[in-house]
This record gives structure tokens, C-alpha cells and sequence, in this order.
């Protein structure tokens, strides 16, 4: 298994120019948001009757789901896994507050289609292919990598 360094190393190859990671900041964040949103549009009574928690927040199938994501960023590093932890919780709470206003699932597939139409522009900049057609797993790797990019940028500032 490889280390997140090394993730991290081999999906820098295909992010180098500076405009490609700028559209892959905020892209990026914005497919990980999308999906949470889309997870969140699931049905998830049998969760909610299951738990009784009168949480909407953490009783859907996005909770699920990140469940196995952190589990996912533990293996790679705890601290990692806390980081996207953070992001996954402002994800959870700001969908729900969109939902309440519109319709969350048509508001996450805009959001979605636009932020992957802004990854492949970026992509066709950069002249490389995206990572995740080299292998799958790179999806889960740019959050993180997007993440420690941020959070590196404002230390060393």
C-alpha cells in the first residue's frame, strides 16, 4: 500500500500548472460537496427510524458512506482522516441548510457537472490526463491533496 506522500507525489505529476490547481482548489471541494449533497438527497427514513436521533444532519446516507471514507484516510494518515473529517462535517451541515431552501439533489448535479466541466478545462491546460483514469482511487486522493495544498500554503505563509 502506498504512503500519502507517494499519492500525494504521483498526483502532483498531472497538477503542475499554476491554473490547473487553481480550478482543481475549488472544483475539487466542490465535487466532494456535490456528492455529500447528492448522498444526502437519498431517502434515508430507514436511518433515521433506525437511530431516532430527530438528527437530520448525521442520519442520512452520506454519514454512511464518509463513515467508510475516514476509514479510507485513517489508513493513510490519522491526521488526514481528521482534516477531511472537518471538511466532510461543513459539507454535511451546509447541504442540509441548501436543502431547506431548494431542492438539495438538482442544486448538488448542477454543482457537480459544473465543478467536472471546470476539472477537465483545467486538465486540457495542464495537457495531462486526470489522475483517476490512471487509477480510481486518485478520486479520493485530491480532496486530500487539495486539502494539505491549502492548509501547507497558509503555514508556510
Amino acid at each position: 500500500m502506498r504512503t500519502l506522500q507517494q499519492w500525494f507525489d504521483e498526483y502532483a505529476v498531472s497538477h503542475q500548472n499554476p491554473k490547473n490547481k487553481a480550478i482543481h482548489y475549488i472544483c475539487v471541494p466542490a465535487i466532494y460537496f456535490s456528492i455529500v449533497g447528492l448522498l444526502m438527497s437519498i431517502p434515508s427514513g430507514f436511518i433515521a427510524n433506525t437511530l431516532k436521533l430527530n438528527a437530520p444532519i448525521i442520519e442520512n446516507w452520506a454519514v454512511v458512506v464518509l463513515i467508510f471514507v475516514l476509514i479510507f484516510y485513517i489508513r493513510l494518515s490519522v491526521s488526514m482522516a481528521f482534516k477531511i473529517a472537518i471538511l466532510s462535517a461543513i459539507c454535511l451541515v451546509v447541504n442540509y441548510y441548501i436543502g431547506q431552501l431548494v431542492p438539495l439533489w438538482i442544486f448538488s448535479i448542477g454543482v457537480f457537472v459544473i465543478a467536472w466541466i471546470g476539472q477537465f478545462y483545467g486538465h486540457n491546460i495542464e495537457g495531462k490526463k486526470p489522475s483517476f483514469l490512471k487509477d480510481l482511487q486518485f478520486l479520493m486522493i485530491g480532496p486530500a491533496w487539495v486539502v494539505e495544498n491549502l492548509f501547507s500554503k497558509k503555514v508556510n505563509q
